[in-house]
């Protein structure tokens, strides 16, 4: 009982501290913004404010939902002189998807500099992700600002380790390619 008990707080240690505590980039200008898919849940208004602060005139938006999604469908119409929106689907339709996508973004459009935004428990794959797709590129990960429950901690905290081991045992020459199926 008490080395189950040890082991359940190391556990719990481990991830509050990968999750909660892991590094997160001081905002400043680049050349895009993307924003992570997922729930629309504030990401794609950040993205906004920060580039209506003049940190960037391009916001990508990853679209996993397609026609589904009718919240980031109007986010997609978005018009503002100071930045254009895109919407891209990743394919697959994962974070290994979107770190495809903007790879091939950057190339296209000369971008050295990057913005990924999403959850705070998102950012430590993503960055892994991203530093394996997008090799040599200066990639900022930015957190959405906001509070999470225990209830929701405990559930990516087992989410992001399970997409941390399939990252772990992808080969990043055969995935970043966007060739095999991702975390």
């Amino acid at each position: 009982m008490i080395v189950a008990t040890i082991l359940i707080c190391c556990t719990a240690g481990a991830g509050f501290i990968v999750y909660n505590r892991s590094a997160v980039d001081d905002i400043r200008s680049v050349d895009a913004i993307v924003v992570l898919g997922g729930e629309r849940d504030g990401r794609e208004e950040f993205a906004f404010d920060l580039a209506r602060q003049g940190l960037s005139r391009n916001v990508v938006l990853s679209d996993p939902y397609g026609p589904y999604g009718t919240k980031l469908a109007a986010r997609c119409e978005t018009r503002d002189p100071r930045f254009t929106v895109r919407c891209i689907p990743p394919n697959p339709s994962t974070t290994l998807g979107e770190a495809v996508f903007t790879r091939n973004l950057a190339t296209a459009n000369g971008w050295n500099s990057l913005m990924v935004v999403s959850w705070r428990y998102h950012l430590p794959r993503a960055r892994y992700i991203f530093s394996r797709c997008l090799d040599g590129r200066d990639v900022l990960m930015v957190p959405v600002p906001g509070t999470y429950s225990v209830a929701r901690w405990a559930y990516q905290y087992l989410y992001q380790s399970a997409g941390f081991v399939k990252a772990f045992v992808q080969d990043p020459s055969s995935t970043c390619d966007g060739s095999q199926p991702g975390t």
